[in-house]
């Protein structure tokens, strides 16, 4: 026998939520679409691709197969959760389709894919009727994707390592630039000529770069010492992949 794993919020509301009744349903199915659509505006608030519709779709269908695999438990006493299996493997293989590699080879997407599992995932567990699981998962992830953006964003800037995408007007100036930033007191740990950009007239890199110079590791950020790179009359564009 399976271990009987006690939910407050069941406890709470009574024997009809573990049921598998009329109310219970609805109260699944409505948690599912409401927490997930939070998901997607958060997303869509950022104009990212998956937005709304996409993640209360991979979480509707997340609780429908939990719910299924419930009846086929109770009613022909199956043991496999298959058909949950089945919908997360889909909302995986469609997540791992989000994530875009751009022609400056910054990654694109992984974070609303991983994201839409979660969401599928907050489904599964809204449909099994772990209503306590479900609330703590989805404000978990919810605070990781509200949160902590600034926070990540202040430990990149403060790293000593970072990459820029830099576009330059003749591919002769490439040396000079080198040069110029051994003398700011940095280090090129590796450089790559992106193709995506041939036939451009512009000559296009991704410039691996290290900080070693003491002062500018206490007094300098990432963006001061691109905008100052950026004043290079022979840099057309410059930025810092992320």
């Amino acid at each position: 026998m399976m271990p009987v794993i006690s939910d407050p919020i069941a406890e709470l509301l009574g024997p009809w939520a573990v049921s598998l009744g009329v109310g219970s349903i609805l109260l699944r199915v409505t948690l599912s679409l409401v927490l997930s659509a939070i998901f997607g505006c958060e997303r869509a608030s950022k104009r990212h691709a998956a937005g709304l519709r996409t993640f209360m779709l991979a979480s509707l269908s997340a609780t429908v197969a939990m719910l299924l695999d419930l009846y086929l438990r109770e009613g022909f006493n199956s043991r496999a959760f298959l058909l949950s299996a089945a919908t997360i493997l889909t909302v995986s293989s469609v997540s791992v389709r989000a994530v875009l590699v751009s022609s400056r080879g910054e990654v694109k997407g992984l974070t609303t894919a991983t994201a839409l599992l979660a969401s599928a995932f907050v489904g599964l567990t809204a449909g099994l009727g772990c209503y306590t699981l479900t609330l703590v998962a989805f404000l978990a992830a919810l605070c990781v994707l509200s949160l902590f953006p600034p926070l990540e964003r202040w430990l990149k800037d403060r790293s000593n390592h970072f990459e820029i995408h830099l576009e330059l007007t003749e591919n002769d100036y490439l040396q000079d630039f080198v040069t110029t930033i051994r003398r700011l007191g940095l280090r090129i740990d590796n450089i790559e000529r992106n193709p995506a950009y041939a036939g451009s007239g512009l000559s296009v890199y991704s410039v691996a770069i290290s900080i070693s110079s003491e002062e500018l590791k206490k007094y300098k950020t990432h963006t001061e010492i691109i905008d100052a790179l950026g004043t290079l009359k022979y840099v057309y564009h410059i930025e810092e992949m992320h």
